[in-house]
């Protein structure tokens, strides 16, 4: 995982040249963002365990065969091992929010996922469906539009860091579908 500025030095590297022009100006962007990049972190982990209980729950109320005796949330086991696996993924997506970098997501978390989900038989549709419950509530969180809490933030505007986290999330559900 490389974060901003090891990418850039790296980049820069390769190409034997100083650091400069839109690399530069991409790392004043970086660090000029860096409170609000870290405030939307702090939401996230703040709220962890009530965004992946709520996303297990909202999947499980559209598809309530979850929970009936042979399905996949049936049982505390498969329901703990539903719940870990949210707070795996939310987790890596906070790690790629605060590095700015999605690398550690796809190397640490996504990489082997959708197979393993396929041979123990989880039903992707319900998974990328907590994944989408839990982007929407992330972006929510970011931009300050929770309904049911409100963080304090750095003062801008954020949209640009909810668009990020947005795409982490859609890499999670590429990677399970």
């Amino acid at each position: 995982m490389l974060d901003a500025f090891s990418r850039v030095v790296v980049n820069s590297d390769a190409k034997a040249a100083y650091v400069g022009g839109s690399d530069l100006q991409a790392l004043k962007s970086f660090i000029a963002d860096g409170n609000k990049r870290l405030d939307s972190v702090n939401a996230i982990v703040s709220n962890a365990s009530c965004m992946v209980s709520d996303a297990v729950s909202g999947m499980i109320c559209e598809n309530p065969g979850l929970i009936a005796p042979g399905g996949n949330c049936y049982t505390n086991r498969r329901m703990a091992a539903c719940l870990r696996d949210g707070e795996i993924i939310l987790r890596y997506v906070s790690y790629a929010l605060l590095a700015g970098d999605a690398s550690v997501l796809e190397d640490r978390c996504l990489n082997g996922l959708k197979e393993t989900y396929i041979a123990l038989g989880v039903p992707t549709n319900s998974s990328i469906r907590a994944v989408s419950i839990m982007k929407a509530q992330a972006v929510a969180f970011i931009t300050n539009t929770a309904t049911e809490r409100k963080m304090s933030y750095a003062a801008g505007d954020c949209t640009s860091l909810a668009s990020e986290v947005a795409s982490y999330f859609d890499r999670v559900a590429a990677a399970i579908s």
